[in-house]
């Protein structure tokens, strides 16, 4: 039997590439730095592919979110620059198409599917060989390990990816963002909806959540912030000053959120690379294309990188060196067009919404109100690549492949 495949990093990316690789009959070890695995983060959303994607992997799905529509609007006339209009098949397959959800729901719904054994927390990858053969693997206690398949999935400050393409500095957004949660229900707020609305320099959103038959809202704000200045001294405070000439609906479910609900992070990424394979070693997740959290494709885009590098590695040899790579560079040929438009697209948003000049403000909101701009570039295009994807996943499972 060859040695496992290793993959480096117990966040999203990690665990569907270790789900899904299992799924496919490839053994696996999942190596993380932390005492145990743990979620980052509170709040998040998925679109179709990575709910297929997981189900496939053996996550249980049902009721895992609640189903939302989304549109852009003007924060302060209510006018919808743009609605994100999925075809009623992919709506009716997928849970309602996009869905609302907690981070540490999903990661206990995705840590129970996984194998015995395949989890090894509290180990620090150091350093990593690819000799042809295989990938010789270092830890920080000394013990080195070989194996087939490296796949680093270990985030924006992946130890993997610098190893493979040197270092490179992260992409300031100077923007951060503030979201929390809450179970309480304000009746002006509308089930079902993800209104993302703009301000004159502030995103206001907010979701409905389902979490173990409880339903609730999640909710964000976005705006220009110092990356290395210090944080509000009250979260829950500063969301409800920044957000007090928007609609009553998200100012209600800001004030209905227990200080303990909130989370604040600063938004950066990097630009994308052109390449993240190289010999028996590639990348997933964030440790690929680091995005920002704004048009909320993080997660799901990590989730179908570990869907896509299982279909290309089921009936590869392990042990043909020509073989692996072949397979490697098939999978990031089939995700770094889609990914690379993602981070992109989510940077020029976030500096469109505020970073703009002053001057240039009016201009902005007229154009994104009176024209069909916004429906065109996120209206539309986004369900286009949501079908593209479902479609370039195939007609088979994991199972099946």
């Amino acid at each position: 039997m060859p040695n496992p495949v290793v993959i480096v990093g117990c966040g999203p990316a990690g665990m569907a590439s270790a789900l899904a690789l299992s799924k496919v009959g490839i053994d696996v070890r999942l190596y993380e730095r932390y005492p145990e695995a743990r979620p980052a983060g509170n709040i998040l959303n998925l679109w179709p592919p990575p709910i297929r994607a997981l189900a496939e992997m053996g996550v249980d799905v049902e009721d895992l979110g609640a189903p939302c529509r989304s549109s852009f609007r003007n924060a302060y006339t209510g006018h919808v620059r743009a609605e994100v209009r999925l075809p009623q098949d992919v709506l009716a397959e997928y849970h309602g198409g996009f869905i609302g959800l907690l981070r540490p729901v999903l990661f206990e719904r995705m840590l129970a599917a996984m194998p015995d054994g395949v989890v090894q927390p509290n180990r620090t990858v150091t350093a990593l060989r690819d000799h042809g053969d295989g990938v010789a693997v270092t830890f920080a206690d000394g013990e080195v390990i070989e194996t087939p398949v490296l796949i680093g999935a270990d985030g924006i400050d992946s130890v993997v990816r610098k190893a493979l393409w040197g270092d490179s500095p992260k992409r300031q957004h100077r923007l951060h963002a503030i979201g929390g949660f809450t179970y309480e229900l304000p009746p002006t707020a509308t089930p079902g909806e993800n209104p993302i609305m703009h301000g004159n320099w502030v995103q206001g959103s907010y979701s409905s959540i389902r979490d173990c038959g409880r339903d609730g809202y999640q909710w964000w704000i976005v705006e220009a912030a110092d990356p290395d200045a210090p944080a509000p001294t009250d979260l829950l405070a500063h969301a409800k000053t920044i957000t007090a000439e928007f609609p009553a609906s998200l100012r209600d479910i800001i004030a209905a959120t227990p200080p303990g609900n909130l989370q604040r992070w600063i938004i950066r990424d990097r630009k994308p690379l052109k390449q993240w394979s190289k010999g028996r070693i590639t990348l997933a997740g964030d440790a690929a294309h680091p995005t920002s959290p704004y048009a909320a494709y993080g997660a799901g885009m990590a989730i179908t990188d570990a869907y896509v590098l299982a279909k290309k590695l089921k009936h590869v040899d392990l042990g043909d060196t020509a073989a692996v790579r072949a397979a490697l560079l098939a999978y990031e040929r089939g995700r770094i067009r889609h990914t690379t438009a993602q981070v992109q697209q989510a940077y020029v948003l976030g500096q469109v919404f505020h970073h703009i000049p002053r001057a240039l403000r009016p201009v902005r909101d007229f154009v994104l109100d009176r024209t069909p701009l916004l429906q065109k570039q996120v209206g539309e295009r986004s369900p286009r690549e949501i079908v593209h994807q479902l479609t370039e996943m195939g007609s088979e499972s994991l199972a099946e492949v």
